[in-house]
């Protein structure tokens, strides 16, 4: 690996969190340091900033274990996990019902990530998978997990009007895109209509957390002439299948 941007502190903190992991609450500082071949004074630095952040937890002997905060890191990675499963098993229905595709994503910056995906049999392939990304806002995933977010979030991901555009259905401004997230915002739905690809529609719908929080979101996608067709049942299908996966985020909705 290039270790050009390579960050020496982070490697540190790395090999403290390994060894207090491995055997909790035996080392102190100086054993730390002993072991792990860093000055006193930077192990020091490093461990005071770690205990703050909750990445460590000192004991009253002043020996180290890993702190509340990894615990969370954990929880995450395995929720996000469990998410990827659960989208799986309760999705296959959804796209048998439909006989169209339904995807998982999550709101990364001002773009959509996608996570899973369950393909309809048919000869149309969506060029959207699982590891690529989209700008959110031309995206039904995307516009309505931006919908959670509050103003100041947004105009962070957006500091200028101009929106890049897909197709000649997509949003152009910043302002439209406001206009919009409000009745996404009061619909608890959102739709792309021919703004990714000219040709296909989608839909989509959150999955909450407990505290209401909205983790991910789930989606269908149709040619547009089938979802003139099928928009109404495609919707109630994705509202159904959002609650389903919310359930198994101790979601109440």
């Amino acid at each position: 690996m290039d270790k050009k941007y390579w960050v020496p502190a982070l490697e540190k903190a790395d090999g403290i969190l390994r060894l207090v992991s491995e055997e909790p609450y035996k080392h102190r500082l100086i054993d730390l340091s002993i072991q792990l071949g860093i000055h006193k004074s930077s192990m020091y630095s490093i461990l005071q900033t770690m205990e703050v952040l909750d990445w460590v937890n000192r004991d009253t002997n002043d020996t180290y274990a890993i702190g509340s905060a990894t615990g969370r890191w954990g929880d995450s990675y395995l929720q996000g996990q469990d998410l990827i499963s659960s989208f799986h098993r309760e999705a296959t229905a959804t796209r048998d019902r439909l006989q169209e595709t339904v995807q998982l994503a999550r709101l990364e910056g001002n773009e959509v990530l996608y996570l899973a995906k369950e393909e309809a049999p048919t000869m149309v392939r969506l060029a959207s998978g699982p590891g690529m990304k989209f700008p959110a806002h031309v995206t039904a995933l995307g516009k309505l997990l931006l919908s959670f977010i509050d103003n100041k979030d947004l105009d962070s991901l957006y500091p200028i009007q101009e929106l890049t555009t897909a197709t000649e259905y997509s949003l152009k401004t910043k302002a439209d895109l406001v206009k919009q997230l409000r009745i996404i915002r009061d619909e608890g739905i959102a739709f792309d209509e021919q703004e990714v690809i000219v040709g296909f529609s989608c839909v989509s719908a959150p999955i909450l957390s407990k505290s209401g929080e909205a983790i991910a979101a789930v989606s269908c996608t149709m040619q547009q002439h089938i979802w003139e067709i099928k928009k109404d049942v495609a919707e109630a299908e994705i509202r159904h299948l959002a609650n389903r996966l919310s359930l198994y985020q101790g979601g109440n909705h």
